[in-house]
């Protein structure tokens, strides 16, 4: 829903500032006030063309916010979250359009490009009035149209006939991937063969790396191994070295303890010092012995070291992952070695998809032709309503020249006849505006319950239109606010009656500027505005009278209803 407008050096409009609320809201004001100008600035707000000539005279830049508030399943949410924004409750666009032309846009302070701010907009509002932003006219929407209109029975072809149709594309995919380039699969297998027995051919096994690191280390350094090893074992073993100089501090403490057993805590510790070295010299001994240096196994190592690295640089940083690749590798040549059998299967299980996505999409398409027949029949109804009796409005259902598509095999298009005699042609080529929005007020309050887009806007909608015909488009509109929020700007007082918020557009001059102001009318207000479209410049109090009963009776009919 659109909560605020703020509108900056736009056109005539030095600064307005609008609220809005739940509901219809209308918006009248004499010729050339500014109306329009409201409406073209909502439009750049979601993605409308920007120009240099919406600059107000004198001004650098013109300056336009939209705050909208949101609800959590909004359809705009999926929109946000593929461009990267993050949803939020409110969501505040900003557009600005310098003296030269230059447009920025911004999504809750993200800067975006006018195709992002365009896709945004389209799920917020519709404007109808300027062909740029009616949904009626963009002919890829009019099966969804159609499919949101249709039965239970439609809707679960749709939802069948998209899983097969997803079944189907996997299996395509599939299939052309198994009958890729003859060629390009008999290197591959070369290629992975050669890659299978290399890795086999290592013999590899888990942690291997590490321990040829260290015996590498210890072959390469086995020289300075013996010689320290050796000197240790000389200053623990040799006369008068460690372990006699320890025996001789026994000695001595085993005397002591004789005459003072305090100090059997110290010949304990030194008992255990000689039982160690004792130890420590035994194995140091059998270590010393066993050194030497090994030329021959040194180079194995090294072979075998670089053997190692070699098949990391190809296939993985660790032994582990080597392994690994080899089994992916295996994997990969038992399903190239048996393409042919696999891709036979991949045939006969498309072929089967391919029947049943074909029966499906038939009765989808039987399907929608019933809503189609059901469709043009309820628009000729509410068009009748709305002063457009005359009017042919038909759902051309044609075969789809992509054959099978994510939707189905139909391409849906809403055509009208304006006049009797006259062919049926596609809406954008024979629709002035005030026929456009008045379709899709008939389309909007047949597809009330349905239809995502929260607040929908109309200009032009009761151009040549009088009478019984526009208090009919006045009941609709208020019917479609009790569910839409909806703005319009009208010239009718059976229009402007029906609303819940009446804004009053004014043109003022002053130091020889010209300025738009917007004022929120009251209930005084209400009447003396109604009072001038009734009766002109003049307002009496005939036409007063006539305004403020025409204000209770549709205060009336909106709680009736």
């Amino acid at each position: 829903m659109l909560k605020e407008l703020s509108i900056r050096h736009f056109a005539i409009i030095e600064h307005v500032r609008l609220s809005f609320e739940d509901g219809f809201h209308v918006l009248t004001g004499e010729t050339g006030a500014g109306k329009s100008i409201l409406i073209d600035a909502l439009s750049l707000a979601v993605g409308g063309r920007a120009s240099a000539d919406f600059v107000r005279h004198g001004e650098k830049k013109a300056e336009i916010e939209a705050l909208f508030e949101i609800s959590a399943d909004h359809p705009v949410c999926g929109i946000l979250g593929e461009m990267g924004l993050e949803p939020e409750e409110e969501l505040l666009i900003r557009r600005e359009i310098s003296a030269s032309g230059k447009s920025t846009c911004r999504i809750n302070g993200s800067p975006v490009t006018l195709s992002m701010l365009k896709k945004v907009g389209r799920s917020l509002l519709d404007i109808h009035g300027q062909h740029e932003h009616q949904s009626l006219l963009r002919t890829e929407e009019h099966l969804e149209w159609l499919d949101a209109f249709g039965d239970q029975t439609l809707k679960d072809l749709r939802g069948e006939y998209e899983a097969l149709y997803n079944e189907y594309r996997a299996l395509e995919k599939e299939l052309e991937r198994l009958t890729s380039d003859e060629r390009e699969t008999a290197r591959r297998i070369d290629l992975l063969n050669y890659q299978l027995q290399e890795i086999a051919a290592a013999n590899l096994t888990a942690g291997e790396d590490q321990e040829l690191e260290q015996e590498r280390n210890r072959l390469v350094n086995a020289e300075k191994l013996v010689k320290a090893a050796g000197d240790a074992f000389e200053e623990l073993y040799a006369e008068g070295r460690g372990n006699d100089s320890l025996q001789n501090a026994l000695n001595h403490l085993e005397e002591i303890v004789r005459y003072d057993e305090s100090v059997g805590p110290v010949l304990e510790l030194v008992q255990s010092a000689v039982y160690q070295v004792e130890e420590a010299i035994r194995l140091l001994g059998r270590y010393r012995d066993e050194l030497e240096f090994e030329p021959e196994r040194l180079n194995q190592v090294e072979e075998r070291l670089d053997l190692i690295h070699q098949l990391k640089r190809k296939y993985g940083d660790t032994i582990e992952s080597i392994l690994a690749y080899g089994e992916a590798v295996a994997e990969e040549l038992e399903e190239l070695r048996n393409r042919d059998e696999n891709r036979e299967e991949v045939k006969r299980k498309l072929e089967a998809v391919r029947e049943e996505l074909k029966s499906v999409a038939s009765r989808l398409t039987s399907a929608r032709k019933r809503a189609a027949e059901r469709l043009e029949r309820r628009m000729e109804e509410e068009l009748s309503d709305l002063n457009m009796a005359n009017t042919a409005f038909r759902v051309a259902l044609q075969p789809s020249e992509r054959g099978f598509t994510p939707t189905g095999c139909d391409r849906v298009e809403f055509q009208i006849a304006p006049n009797p005699g006259e062919p049926l042609r596609p809406l954008a080529k024979i629709a002035s505006g005030g026929e456009l929005s008045r379709l899709m007020l008939a389309l909007k309050t047949i597809f009330i319950d349905v239809d995502p887009i929260d607040t929908v806007v109309f200009d032009e909608i009761d151009t040549g239109v009088s009478g019984r015909a526009a208090q009919s488009i006045a009941e609709k509109m208020a019917g479609l606010a009790r569910k839409n929020q909806v703005l319009c700007i009208t010239h009718l007082p059976q229009v402007a009656c029906m609303a819940d918020h009446h804004y009053l557009i004014v043109k003022e001059v002053s130091d020889q500027k010209t300025r738009t102001r917007v004022e929120r009318l009251n209930a005084e207000g209400r009447a003396t505005e109604l009072a001038r479209m009734l009766g002109g410049v003049e307002v009496t109090t005939t036409t007063r009278r006539h305004a403020e009963e025409m204000l209770r009776l549709a205060e009336r009919m909106k709680q009736a209803t």
